[in-house]
């Protein structure tokens, strides 16, 4: 439970750092300049880069996944960064990247609330995820207790960000093809071939998650996911049907215009039973979503578990893409495992001002 309690937490240097930040947009003209500068505004929209979008509140997070991705490339020039992040942090993180440009790739940082297309009308779960009436509810009775009820009063359940990629082809109508980044990811190799793969008609490029030599972490079919003693998820899905991975994945929004993911997403998070259907989280019905929209991808392009599996291979963590810290252990939480966390601390700048004077320091 303690776990838990640590893993839902903001680190007080990380919580410093979005205040210093903020403080320092509202003062310093060179904080608040223009993402990016007018003349590549264009380029937001050109197909012809290779498009990434991120979507987080956290900012020491946000700089490791954009740095390390830059630092790993063999075409920065041709990156483009879509930060997404919430009214509270926008300040600061558009404050960071401004003041610590990753040239030559160019950085967007827009707020949830810049986005005109995201109303209530549109994106349904929007009520839910603001009052999250349902979720305190059910938690808060007598159905559960313990380490469940604390993952539901976690931000990370009734966040809109964790909502936003189900609708990226309505927030960059301008754009084919983009790899969604979650934040706790390190990228160790240049991504560009990714726009290569061939999806042959499918809108998702991800990595399986039912297959491969670490059978803790590779080891997850919808059974994992779904209550299947309730009668909606038995009379649609498929217990061992194979599950996939969030954290890196090639969208083609071109291909996913043409679906009705969207709605598929919306109608099964509208059911008012869906709290005892799967586990918390947006990939339970992501998984529902995207069945049959699914291509897979290379698994070393994106390796899991480094934030619950201790006895992670050194040597597979050397030779992965993408590093995914998904689960608690988090590398910027006391409770990160101490030798993978080199992998993360490696693209933190601990000589920046800002994140010395909050006290973020290497250990």
């Amino acid at each position: 439970m303690n776990k838990h309690f640590t893993a839902s937490s903001i680190p007080k240097g990380i919580h410093c750092l979005s205040l210093r930040l903020t403080d320092e947009y509202s003062s310093n003209a060179h904080a608040r300049r223009q993402l990016p500068a007018p003349e590549l505004l264009p380029l937001l929209s050109d197909n012809s880069y290779h498009h990434f979008i991120l979507s987080t509140d956290n900012i020491l997070a946000a700089s490791v996944v954009v740095t390390s991705t830059v630092a790993s490339s063999l075409r920065p020039e041709k990156i483009v960064f879509h930060v997404i992040t919430d009214k509270k942090t926008y300040a600061g993180m558009h404050s960071w990247f401004a003041l610590n440009p990753v040239s030559p790739a160019i950085i967007e940082v827009k707020g949830v609330h810049q986005f005109e297309w995201l109303t209530r009308e549109n994106v349904p779960v929007l009520e839910a995820v603001e009052s999250h009436n349902s979720i305190r509810n059910y938690y808060h009775g007598n159905h559960v207790a313990g380490t469940n009820l604390i993952q539901a009063r976690s931000p990370k359940y009734i966040s809109l960000l964790n909502h936003l990629r189900i609708y990226l082809p309505e927030l960059f109508p301008n754009l084919d093809k983009v790899v969604f980044l979650d934040d706790d990811v390190v990228i160790q190799r240049d991504l560009s071939p990714l726009w290569d793969i061939d999806l042959k008609g499918k809108v998702n490029g991800a990595v399986e998650t039912c297959r491969g030599e670490d059978e803790w972490v590779m080891s997850k079919r919808f059974k994992n996911y779904f209550n299947f003693s309730h009668p909606l998820i038995a009379n649609n899905l498929d217990s061992e049907e194979c599950a996939w991975a969030y954290g890196m994945n090639v969208f083609d929004l071109h291909a996913w215009r043409k679906t009705s993911i969207r709605e598929t997403y919306h109608s099964w998070q509208n059911l008012k039973s869906n709290l005892t259907m799967w586990k918390l989280g947006t990939l339970p019905p992501a998984l529902i979503a995207f069945k049959g929209h699914v291509h897979a991808i290379d698994p070393e392009w994106h390796m899991l578990g480094l934030g619950y599996q201790n006895k992670t291979d050194i040597e597979s963590v050397k030779r992965a893409a993408v590093i995914h810290y998904n689960g608690q252990s988090k590398p910027w939480l006391p409770i990160g495992f101490e030798h993978l966390r080199p992998f993360w601390t490696k693209y933190v700048n601990y000589s920046n001002d800002f994140v010395r004077n909050c006290h973020i320091m290497e250990t």
